[in-house]
């Protein structure tokens, strides 16, 4: 009888380590989905930006390829013994704190990187260390599902529209730059965000991450081609736009911009992704058999099966920790928004007239203020100076007064940022341009808490100050702006002149917001 026992052990392997499995992976289905019905909003945006963002569309790909990484380590996984692991909490509260962040300050791109965060947490908690270890580049690469990278555009624009000068330069084109604007003898283009390249960088880093996991070990090799994979698209744009420009100059516009649409939209980005697959097979050292992990190394003793009452608490614990940050939220927003006049007017401004202005509409971007103005101001002397005015009551998902498209730069208009100048006190100062060339000069003011600052990480900071500690919650956006007549001709003089008639500008955005 006793020499039966080995057999009879050896020929039900799998049962011994079944249980816990299931018992472990119902929890972290159980804590993920938790996560998911409290966070619902989150995680339908991000769906949403996935689904209706061309820069984004590659995320729809994450979640497939993460349930194939962790296919292909199945065979590992199976003999390791989960096991809770009350550590991984800190990781869940981690993203909870990082989700209640976002919120406070109103960055869609901390809630959403929370909210992955905590299910990564789950993971950790509800499975172990040893599982967490074995499953550690799925769970990082999790991360991608976070829709980011929009910071990256006005950068990789100015990069983009330096390299075709460069390029235009070289091949004995005559051009000249203002901005993100480029002119040729026979053409007008504009490097716009569509043609910034943020679309293809993101993909490839995401790309690049998985080449490097799957086809190498050497962590030299992987380093390499991630650095491959973000270089060689922002160089590859630069390269496409200047095509585009130059075609346009060896032909016609509509030329230009069919070959832009085609090249770029159906070949380029096969092309690029086939010459770094290319360069890099070659030095691939991951054979299709090696082993992903030891198990032996990552649990060389097995632990005894966990207790369901004690996996359940960690489990129990994961989502009441996911939750905290809600209920912190709620208590501070008791105290609910700012009380609005009815309505604004603009303001009197000694020295100024109200005039009817005539020149190349613009009209910056607040969407969901409580109340906006635009009004026109003359001092008699040919100076026209334009005041717009956004008044916030309190701030939420979809009406943040800084953010992507939000300012004075609509991404949907003719107007497009060219470089900074000297700030004014408490402000921010740059020049837009538009075609003809047409160039506009703005001084920009936000209203925020206790402070005024022209910085959006210091609204994002003040902001975050008053949700999270409480605080006056109105916002106030003042701009004040004139066009340049010539290239010679600064109207910086006659902004600041009429910013000194305004008078300050807390005085005037806490009159906006009704005291």
């Amino acid at each position: 009888m006793m020499a039966l026992e080995p057999a009879l052990a050896a020929a039900m392997p799998d049962r011994t380590h079944a249980d816990p499995w299931r018992l472990h992976l119902a929890l972290v289905g159980g804590v993920w989905l938790a996560i998911l019905l409290i966070f619902a909003r989150d995680a339908a945006t991000m769906a949403d930006i996935w689904w209706n963002s061309s820069t984004f569309g590659h995320c729809l790909f994450v979640g497939p390829i993460i349930a194939w990484l962790v296919w292909q380590r199945r065979a590992e996984l199976a003999r390791l013994v989960p096991h809770a692991w009350a550590p991984g909490l800190l990781v869940v509260a981690a993203g909870a704190a990082g989700w209640l962040l976002g919120a406070a300050a109103g960055v869609a791109l901390a809630r959403h990187l929370g909210l992955v965060v905590m299910m990564q947490g789950a993971v950790v908690a509800c499975l172990g260390r040893d599982v967490a270890r074995g499953l550690l580049f799925p769970l990082c690469y999790m991360l991608f599902l976070v829709p980011a990278g929009d910071t990256l555009v006005p950068p990789l624009q100015t990069l983009t529209a330096r390299m075709c000068m460069g390029l235009l330069g070289a091949f004995g084109v005559p051009a000249r730059i203002e901005g993100v604007f480029i002119t040729i003898p026979n053409g007008y283009y504009e490097v716009a965000e569509a043609c910034s390249g943020v679309k293809f960088l993101v993909a490839m880093i995401a790309y690049g991450a998985l080449v490097a996991n799957v086809c190498f070990r050497s962590w030299t090799r992987r380093g390499l081609f991630m650095l491959a994979a973000i270089v060689a698209p922002v160089l590859a744009n630069g390269v496409r736009a200047f095509g585009t420009i130059y075609v346009g100059y060896l032909t016609d516009g509509d030329v230009a911009g069919t070959f832009d649409h085609v090249v770029y939209g159906w070949v380029f980005f096969a092309v690029v992704i086939a010459a770094l697959i290319g360069l890099g097979w070659r030095f691939f050292d991951r054979g299709p058999n090696d082993r992903w992990f030891d198990a032996a190394d990552l649990q060389p003793v097995a632990p005894l099966p966990d207790r369901p009452g004690r996996a359940l608490a960690i489990a129990v614990a994961a989502i009441a920790v996911a939750v905290a940050p809600i209920l912190w939220s709620a208590a501070i927003a008791a105290g609910g928004a700012a009380t609005l006049p009815r309505h604004i007017e603009p303001p009197v401004v000694p020295g100024w007239t109200r005039v009817v202005d005539r020149s190349h509409p613009w009209t910056p971007r607040f969407t969901g203020a409580d109340h906006r103005i635009q009004a026109y101001y003359g001092d008699g002397r040919g100076h026209v100076v334009t005041l717009a005015i956004a008044v916030y009551g309190d701030q939420a998902e979809g009406r943040e007064i800084v953010g992507y498209g939000q300012g004075a730069i609509d991404p949907e208009g003719d107007w497009a940022w060219t470089d900074d100048t000297v700030a004014p006190p408490a402000g921010r100062a740059f020049r837009i341009s538009a075609p003809g060339p047409l160039v506009r000069e703005v001084a920009t003011f936000y209203r925020v808490g206790g402070i005024v600052t022209g910085s959006e990480v210091g609204v994002k900071l003040e902001t975050l100050r008053v949700r999270l500690l409480g605080g006056r919650r109105r916002a106030v956006a003042v701009l004040v702006s004139a066009v340049q007549p010539d290239r010679a001709t600064s109207t910086r003089p006659a902004i600041d002149a009429f910013l000194k008639a305004l008078g300050p500008i807390d005085r005037l955005a806490d009159g906006m917001a009704g005291g």
